[in-house]
């Protein structure tokens, strides 16, 4: 169990966090139910915090039982199309403001990063392409599959979404990289991020940052960013839990209409947003999503995660609620962070479809690096 110990470390600091630190909350909006004075809260759940105790049992439970086992298969993973990927992104300079006359498409970098070329913009999700989900790279939630591409690959990104602050979504030298590089171009990349993460971008001096509130709005080159409530918590150290928001991304391109959802615990957030963009179907049957990409890892035990973290008949049960007509599983075989193998989610997610009689292709996983 020594490989878990960092990241048990790290856990039971954000779980020992209190939520009444001396912080206030600079946003906060007394007619918005999701702020508090110190920082947010969920809006179905009176918080997702597990007693400290609690989280030692599990501890136990998981060093008693050997947990998590070894992966019986590697996480499947092929070599990116690069040149398609490359094309995209040159297609979109070459026609600034329209839209290429390619199709849309997403590349699977691994975990919760996700290449996705849609409306003439290459937008990047959640980058991470250290080697550990970590504050430090001695120790740490180590990766068990590299990335798909070398981020010195990635074609010019218009914009990355972060969707909360922890570690395995929010990593410092990535975020630096990819806007140093787009800096260096002439083009920087405009990140769009959680209501109060702005000061932590501004700490690596990267200015071209969007803070987003629930609901908020914001366009790009005729490309539709809504920010939309999940039920999850943000933290990176022992003092700050909550104290920036989280969120998923309701995204409306001419050709795709996208929703990632994060981290979540099941709630009626879903349903809320699929009402929320309801109007955008054409007719009642239509979907109102073409394409969610929904976690499906880092979930076991049901009994500590449940309320933060979604299993893959929950992510079913929010494709369904969402009403999209295709969905991805992601966030899973890449890091070790709970106590089910790497590869069970995908066999966990093929026995959900099948309960819920799902079309083959209607909720799928990728390889790492397929396009």
């Amino acid at each position: 169990m020594r490989k878990h110990l960092f990241h048990s470390l790290c856990a039971a600091a954000s779980l020992l966090a209190l939520t009444a630190c001396s912080t206030a909350n600079p946003h906060y909006n007394p007619a918005l139910q999701h702020h508090t004075p110190k920082g947010f809260a969920n809006n179905y759940a009176a918080g997702v915090n597990k007693p400290f105790g609690e989280f030692v049992r599990w501890q136990i439970e998981r060093k008693q039982q050997d947990l998590p086992k070894p992966a019986k298969q590697p996480t499947p993973m092929q070599t990116p199309d690069m040149a398609a990927i490359r094309t995209y992104a040159n297609d979109a300079v070459a026609a600034q403001s329209a839209i290429p006359a390619r199709q849309p498409a997403i590349t699977w970098i691994g975990h919760a990063s996700m290449l996705v070329q849609a409306g003439g913009l290459t937008v990047l999700t959640d980058p991470i392409f250290s080697e550990r989900a970590s504050p430090v790279q001695l120790v740490g939630s180590k990766r068990a599959q590299p990335p798909s591409l070398a981020q010195a690959d990635l074609p010019l990104i218009d914009v990355v979404l972060i969707l909360h602050n922890h570690y395995d979504h929010l990593d410092k030298a990535s975020v630096l990289g990819i806007a140093e590089r787009s800096a260096a171009a002439g083009k920087p990349t405009l990140f769009l991020v959680p209501l109060g993460l702005k000061r932590w971008f501004a700490n690596l001096r990267i200015s071209n940052v969007m803070e987003l509130d629930w609901w908020d709005q914001h366009n790009v080159r005729g490309v539709q960013f809504n920010f939309t409530p999940p039920q999850h918590w943000s933290a990176r150290g022992l003092s700050d839990r909550s104290q920036t928001l989280w969120g998923g991304f309701a995204v409306f391109a001419a050709d795709l209409h996208g929703y990632f959802a994060g981290d979540t615990g099941y709630s009626e957030d879903f349903a809320d947003v699929r009402a929320r963009f309801s109007s955008r179907q054409q007719k009642a049957q239509d979907p109102v999503f073409d394409l969610a990409l929904l976690p499906i890892g880092a979930h076991k035990p049901r009994w500590f995660m449940a309320e933060q973290h979604i299993d893959p008949l929950e992510a079913v049960q929010i494709h369904l609620d969402l009403k999209a007509k295709r969905s991805v599983g992601i966030h899973w075989g890449v890091f070790e962070l709970t106590d089910e193998s790497l590869d069970q989610p995908p066999q966990d997610l093929a026995d959900a479809t099948k309960l819920h009689q799902l079309r083959a292709d209607e909720f799928t996983v990728m390889a790492i690096g397929e396009t």
